[in-house]
């Protein structure tokens, strides 16, 4: 053990430093030293000097800190989230699985970086990603966060936790623009119609709000958790007259067999003019 002692004299001008060198035995060595007391303050400023040079060089943690940016959250909490129409909603699970209701996009969780075009150019858009279980989620939200995004929800459990608290059967979207439609021409598009549920469903009518609007399904019954296309087609001139004329909306009606959603509905807007 050492035990260091500084005395300043101050008729010499001079520093002593003692230090003692105690053994376990009892016996004390003494080191003595005398500096001046100028050399004693031009190493303390060299000193000083030095630790700054150190600090103001050190390089800089450039290293992004991705779990900073990604939030764990339950499935309500991604139930409540995904409301948000600015948000998207990611499915990463390969293969491909029947997707949550709402889902914007799906892509590999391996091939994020691959597909930077299908993801939200600012960087602060809420970005909720799932997958079957949370292994291959956690490894897309770490992905998406090294991309520069700030805002990561990761669905903990996957889709397995989201179906114990979450049944049902949506049609999505829930509207869609055709844009503008020429008099004359068919317009097409397509709906998701799906079967969120642990149960099979069938579907037992079909049906539109105008004989210009045709509707139809590729399946009419799905087991659980299974999705099939609805295809519309939009007719402005079946009528032959101007009443399919300027901005338009559409019903889509699908009754099912379901107690608790025996009936869903879709829209398609446009806006039909006559080719000058």
């Amino acid at each position: 053990m050492y035990s260091l002692e500084l005395q300043y004299t101050i008729k010499t001008n001079t520093v002593y430093w003692q230090l003692f060198k105690i053994e376990p035995m009892g016996k004390i060595y003494n080191y003595k030293m005398a500096m001046n007391k100028k050399v004693i303050i031009g190493l303390l400023i060299a000193i000083g000097l030095l630790s700054y040079a150190w600090t103001t060089n050190k390089p800089a943690n450039t290293a992004v800190d991705k779990n900073s940016a990604i939030r764990l959250i339950t499935p309500l909490e991604f139930s409540k989230l995904a409301k948000n129409k600015d948000a998207l909603v990611l499915d990463v699970h390969i293969p491909e699985q029947t997707h949550i209701p709402g889902t914007s996009a799906f892509i590999p969780y391996n091939k994020i970086t691959e597909n930077k075009d299908k993801l939200p150019k600012d960087k602060t858009t809420p970005i909720l990603v799932y997958c079957r279980s949370g292994s291959m989620s956690a490894d897309a939200a770490k992905q998406l966060a090294l991309l520069g995004y700030s805002q990561v929800y990761d669905l903990v459990g996957g889709t397995n936790a989201y179906k114990e608290s979450n049944v049902s059967v949506s049609l999505s979207p829930k509207e869609k623009a055709l844009g503008t439609v020429i008099y004359g021409e068919i317009a097409t598009t397509t709906f998701t119609l799906t079967n969120y549920a642990p149960l099979p469903l069938k579907i037992t009518r079909i049906s539109t709000s105008c004989g210009c609007t045709k509707a139809s399904v590729e399946s009419k019954e799905l087991g659980a958790y299974n999705s099939t296309i609805v295809n519309v087609s939009f007719d402005p001139a079946v009528h032959k007259d101007d009443t399919d004329l300027g901005d338009l909306s559409r019903t889509i009606y699908i009754e099912t067999d379901s107690p608790n959603y025996p009936r869903l509905e879709g829209i398609i807007t446009a806006t039909v003019i006559k080719k000058q």
